[in-house]
């Protein structure tokens, strides 16, 4: 779960851009997307090879 605190003087646009790249950042997108849609063995070896490259 992605969570932001907004300061005192800091604009709505400005904490929206903050929790779009946090949640980008988490792949908690990534996720709904894998989960929606079929999976194909080719799409599947591509994200876990993404998934290895990027814990090194």
């Amino acid at each position: 779960m992605s969570q932001i605190t907004v300061g005192e003087n800091e604009g709505i646009e400005s904490a929206l851009r903050r929790f779009k790249r946090q949640v980008s950042k988490s792949g908690i997108f990534g996720d709904f997307k894998r989960l929606r849609h079929h999976e194909t063995p080719i799409e599947k070896y591509k994200r876990k090879a993404q998934l290895r490259r990027r814990r090194r």
